[in-house]
C-alpha cells in the first residue's frame, strides 16, 4: 500500500488515509475494484487504532468511493458525482482560494500549482500504463 503516515502531523490520521487514497486514484496508484487492506490490516500495519482506518474508510464510503462489505472488505467502488458534490467542491475551493488570497498568494501561483497538481496525476497514471 502506497500510505505514508506522518503520525506527528497536525492533520488527523483518518484525514490523512483519505487524503492519501483520494490522492491514489487520481494518479492511477489505485483503480476501481481494486481491494484495500482491511481496517484492522491496516491498524495493525501502522500501529494505530483501528477506528481510526474505519473513520477514513466510512468517509470514502459515504462520498461514494469506496464500497464496504463485512466479506469483500473495502474495494474501490468509483461512482458518478452528483450535483451536490460540484456546489460542496466548489465551496471548499473557494475556501482554499481566499486562504491563498489572503496569505499573498498570486493568481499566477495558483494557476501555476494548479496546471503542475494535475500534470502530475496524468503522468503518474501514464508512468503507471
Amino acid at each position: 500500500m502506497f500510505l505514508n503516515l506522518e503520525l506527528e502531523s497536525e492533520t488527523p490520521l483518518y484525514l490523512q488515509i483519505r487524503d492519501q487514497i483520494i490522492e491514489g486514484l487520481a494518479c492511477g496508484a489505485l483503480r476501481d475494484g481494486e481491494s484495500l487492506p482491511s481496517t484492522r490490516q491496516l491498524a495493525m500495519d501502522f500501529g494505530i487504532n483501528f477506528h481510526t482506518v474505519n473513520k477514513a474508510y466510512d468517509m470514502l464510503r459515504q462520498e461514494g468511493i469506496l464500497r464496504l462489505n463485512r466479506k469483500t472488505g473495502a474495494i474501490v467502488s468509483l461512482t458518478q458525482a452528483d450535483p451536490s458534490f460540484a456546489l460542496a467542491w466548489t465551496a471548499r475551493l473557494r475556501v482554499l482560494l481566499a486562504e491563498a488570497h489572503v496569505k499573498g498568494v498570486t493568481s499566477e501561483m495558483i494557476d501555476h500549482a494548479v496546471r503542475g497538481i494535475m500534470a502530475s496525476f496524468q503522468s503518474q497514471k501514464e508512468g503507471e500504463q
